[in-house]
């Protein structure tokens, strides 16, 4: 089974619908918390559903179990310790027990992609979410779109 990740930051929307039409996304799952900030760009929840099926046949879900919550992402912005951050988010996904809320069985028949906003995946929380799943599905294969 493979997953996706990708983040829209310093991307055109032509690259970040491009990535997404080429590895045959069939759906983005959103996991940030705020989908509609003003810093989203093209990329706003509220235009994404319109802008992927309209552009690549693409569904769109929103997923925020898969979000930080806002204190964890005070706290990384205020003192930029990724290795707190991550064992904190990582607690936070045991702690709403992720796991128990997905269909397996739905992941497993989708070309899943994660969407956050970080453009490359080291510092951010969707591979911590991928990395999450992995964890439990040992047959996930893990890509990140650059």
């Amino acid at each position: 089974m493979d997953l996706f990740t990708i983040g829209f930051t310093q991307k055109t929307a032509e690259q970040f619908f491009g990535l997404l039409q080429q590895h045959q996304v069939t759906v983005l799952v959103d996991t940030r918390l705020k989908p509609d900030s003003q810093l989203s760009g093209f990329a706003k929840g509220r235009d994404l559903p319109y802008f992927l099926h309209r552009l690549i046949g693409c569904d769109y879900r929103a997923m925020p179990q898969m979000a930080p919550t806002d204190g964890l992402l005070k706290q990384y912005r205020q003192d930029s310790q990724w290795d707190l951050y991550e064992l904190a988010f990582n607690a936070l996904l045991q702690e709403r027990q992720l796991i128990t809320h997905l269909d397996r069985a739905w992941w497993g028949s989708q070309r899943a992609c994660l969407l956050c906003s970080e453009h490359e995946p080291d510092h951010c929380h969707r591979r911590l979410v991928a990395d999450y799943l992995a964890s439990h599905w040992a047959d996930l294969t893990i890509h990140h779109l650059m």
